[in-house]
């Protein structure tokens, strides 16, 4: 089985940058195969790691989840819902070298999703055999981890920005895990966007607080603002970058075996 990987903390504290980070020195020590899923509605991971996504998960539920009541049903004659499902989602994998992706994405429609979330939980745990890890990039919170949509979590990196309402955020994030029933070996704090990389004694007592297990600090870099600004994948940051340095340092030091 897979050792799954989920980043999760609040929006906007960088999450998807260190997530492709995290994707790019899994595969470039060789550590990998790696799937990487995007589990956040605001999909941008593929941005981050600059590879192109025809098609998400959360568009291909939304299709068949309407299939019966369409006009045009989609579904070709003497085709089942679920060999239909499972063909499109097969084909919303995107295949790199070192990584693949999928894309959960959202839907836009009301209704029940039992059956294609049951489908969806189904297909990564099938995929989740062919990968040494899996890392998933959360929307802000818990939701897609407590759907249950993983099979399993065996380290959770909670992201924060170095504000206080961050960490306190990311601590109440801490707190829903055992109500998840989820039982990971490792759960810490990353702190990112530190300016000079140092924090100061305010985040440092809001940490302590709140229970967290401090993994590392992040420094804030305009190049990574630079990067988006300019529609650059954040993984081809120089080798270094003081954030590519940082988040290496302190992702080797975690035991992701």
């Amino acid at each position: 089985m897979a050792h799954t990987i989920a980043v999760a903390g609040k929006g906007g504290v960088g999450k998807t940058t260190l997530t492709g980070l995290l994707i790019e020195y899994l595969c470039q020590k060789k550590q990998g195969p790696v799937l990487a899923v995007d589990a956040d509605a605001n999909s941008n991971l593929n941005e981050v790691l600059g590879v192109e996504v025809d098609a998400t998960l959360g568009e291909i539920r939304e299709e068949i989840a309407q299939a019966e009541i369409s006009s045009t049903n989609p579904i070709p004659l003497g085709m089942s819902k679920q060999d239909y499902a499972e063909m499109k989602f097969s084909s919303a994998l995107v295949e790199e070298d070192d990584y693949d992706l999928l894309v959960m994405g959202h839907t836009q429609g009301k209704g029940c999703y039992c059956f294609v979330n049951g489908l969806l939980t189904a297909q990564i745990s099938k995929y989740a055999q062919n990968y040494k890890y899996v890392v998933v990039d959360n929307e802000a919170g818990m939701e897609h981890i407590s759907r249950g949509i993983l099979p399993k979590v065996d380290t959770i990196i909670l992201v924060s920005d170095c504000s206080r309402r961050g960490v306190q955020a990311v601590g109440r994030i801490a707190k829903l895990i055992p109500e998840c029933g989820l039982k990971p070996n490792t759960v810490g704090l990353i702190v990112n966007r530190a300016p000079g990389g140092v924090l100061n004694d305010g985040t440092k007592e809001e940490i302590e607080k709140q229970g967290l297990t401090l993994l590392g600090v992040v420094p804030q870099d305009e190049q990574v603002f630079e990067f988006d600004c300019d529609g650059v994948p954040t993984v081809k940051l120089p080798e270094d970058s003081p954030v590519r340095k940082a988040l290496y340092d302190i992702i080797g030091k975690l035991d992701l075996s």
